[in-house]
């Protein structure tokens, strides 16, 4: 369930502080705990543990936050200069000690694209775990590796709601690892069915194109730590007299 950071971290983080890195590598890490299948169409749920690092409706070219005096936008986000939907783009962080499979956070069609690093190689993500746990402060100042690391786009075609939304799951410093679980194509998904992992530490990004149809409300604070599959991360109305897209399709 949600948390704050503080929370989090003494209730979930503190009892694994003294343990190597090794033992967190070989023990911890790649646990894969048992959840329920929750279902509910009125929410987008969280794909991945981890802390709410950000959460705005943007515009393509607009500002999502500010690196050392750089934008990052959904377009730098995607890669796609081309993009043209203003977004709801909420980034979840996932720590050393948090679980690294991700959920499909509302059912639908999924496909994927791999897009590698912009330079050589990854740029870490220390500083901002760092920020986190040592700190008890989300502080995106140092995230350049949102500009530069290797990624995959995940496009998910959402029939209940008749649109497209993406998660973008980012990969850490020298990892190139994020490993989908099934490599069909156009797969159909449950909602917050397993879906990828990715190995140690990275990002998760839920974009959310808006919609004519439905209004879509944030739920969790910047700063919080939710679970995947488990948190409601958006909440989901339909607006007055907008039809479903069942209703569209017959006319």
């Amino acid at each position: 369930m949600a948390k704050t950071l503080q929370e989090w971290i003494e209730e979930d983080v503190s009892p694994y502080r003294d343990k190597s890195i090794r033992w967190l590598s070989e023990n911890h890490f790649f646990r894969d705990p048992s959840r329920p299948l929750y279902s509910d169409p009125l929410y987008f749920f969280a794909p991945a543990d981890g802390v709410v690092l950000y959460q705005r409706r943007v515009e393509p070219d607009q500002r999502i936050v500010g690196i050392k005096g750089r934008n990052f936008t959904l377009r730098d986000a995607m890669r796609d200069p081309g993009f043209d939907r203003e977004c709801l783009v909420i980034g979840i962080f996932m720590t050393f000690f948090d679980v690294h499979v991700n959920r499909v956070p509302y059912a639908g069609r999924l496909s994927y694209k791999e897009l590698e690093p912009i330079d050589t190689y990854n740029y870490p993500m220390l500083e901002i775990e760092k920020g986190l746990l040592d700190e008890l402060r989300v502080n995106t100042d140092d995230a350049a590796y949102l500009h530069n690391n290797q990624r995959v786009l995940n496009r998910v075609y959402a029939p209940d709601l008749g649109q497209w939304y993406y998660i973008l799951q980012i990969a850490d410093f020298d990892v190139d690892s994020i490993l989908p679980f099934e490599l069909k194509q156009n797969r159909p998904y449950k909602q917050n069915q397993r879906f990828s992992q990715i190995r140690y530490g990275s990002q998760v990004d839920l974009i959310v194109p808006i919609s004519e149809r439905f209004v879509f409300t944030p739920l969790q604070a910047v700063g919080v730590h939710v679970q995947a599959g488990v948190d409601p991360l958006i909440g989901i109305d339909r607006k007055p007299g907008a039809q479903s897209a069942e209703e569209e399709d017959h006319e």
